[in-house]
């Protein structure tokens, strides 16, 4: 479990592991980065007080450094990673070993539930389970059981992971679909099973929810220029628009017809929040903030991180 600033909810995360049903004993390992709150403290008590848990330190502060951290200093077949501000859902370590015994998959993973405590965190969890919020990922939306591209967190083989190398500590975000990528090219499957959950709180404002998704674009095109084949239809649609949207209301005063384009995507909104705010009973313009604000940072990410990638390639080859 990679932490950082994660005092007020990691009690209740380490909690709902230890609390799980799997017939056999495993440790609990937190990698803890240097926090601006009293996250080293309470992991520190847990550890005291809770023989099963240790902790490392993740000097290096990021996600995936401190993912490769805790799994070196543990030994289990399988590991689990777990956020620090995630609970996982009943029996979900024994289910989601049954299902990797009986598919051969080397990871599995289930629903990302997100759940907000204040009626902004509630709108946008709305928009994350809504397919125009997030392209209709099935660990976002639900769906069949089966083989995909990903899955949230995730439960895995170690040997499939030792094999590969773990995750890639160049990363910043997206370093769970580039391990995803290489276990599948090494062979291995990667399954969703829709009965398995992990809760998640969304970010609190709308800032915040912009930072996140501008980086999630960010380095996905940084992932995207290094497997070119892993780029998909519901990811490119999302970097393309801001593009398109920019470019039809600068038109717009010349010619009129591209203003349909901001105004079918107003629309479009208008439809996705009518059935998230059913569903949900958000706000309306809280979730269609979410939703805006989700869109246009993730590909306004995503074209920065591409342009970075053109600027290089144009003065390596003028040097």
């Amino acid at each position: 479990m990679p932490i950082r600033n994660e005092a007020p909810h990691l009690e209740r995360a380490v909690a709902s592991i230890l609390s799980q049903d799997y017939p056999l004993a495993f440790d609990v390992c937190l990698a803890v980065a240097v926090s601006d709150d009293d996250t080293a403290t309470v992991a520190a008590a847990i550890a005291a007080s809770r023989p099963r848990v240790t902790v490392v330190e993740n000097p290096a502060g990021l996600t995936p450094a401190g993912l490769n951290a805790a799994i070196a200093a543990t030994s289990g077949t399988v590991i689990v990673r777990v956020d620090g501000h995630a609970e996982l859902s009943n029996g979900y370590i024994r289910r989601a070993v049954e299902t990797m015994h009986r598919t051969g998959a080397v990871n599995v993973g289930g629903i990302q539930a997100a759940r907000g405590e204040t009626p902004f965190e509630e709108a946008v969890a709305a928009a994350m389970t809504s397919w125009m919020g997030t392209g209709g990922a099935r660990f976002h939306v639900g769906g069949d059981q089966g083989s995909v591209d990903t899955v949230y967190l995730g439960v895995f083989d170690r040997a499939a992971g030792d094999a590969v190398g773990w995750f890639d500590e160049t990363l910043v975000r997206n370093q769970d679909y580039e391990l995803n990528i290489r276990l599948r090219q090494a062979g291995g499957m990667v399954w969703f099973d829709p009965e398995l959950s992990v809760s998640y709180r969304p970010r609190g404002s709308v800032g915040a929810l912009a930072k996140q998704y501008y980086e999630y674009g960010y380095w996905k095109a940084e992932v995207v220029g290094r497997n070119p084949g892993s780029i998909r239809a519901r990811q490119l649609v999302p970097a393309l628009f801001p593009l398109i949207l920019a470019g039809s209301v600068l038109a717009g005063p010349w010619r009129r017809a591209a203003l349909l384009v901001p105004a079918g995507y107003a629309g479009a909104i208008a439809v996705a929040v009518g059935i998230g705010c059913r569903a949900r009973r958000c706000r309306f313009a809280r979730l269609a903030a979410s939703l805006a604000t989700m869109q246009i940072s993730w590909g306004v990410g995503f074209n920065h991180r591409v342009l970075g990638h053109l600027t290089r390639s144009v003065v390596g080859r003028g040097e």
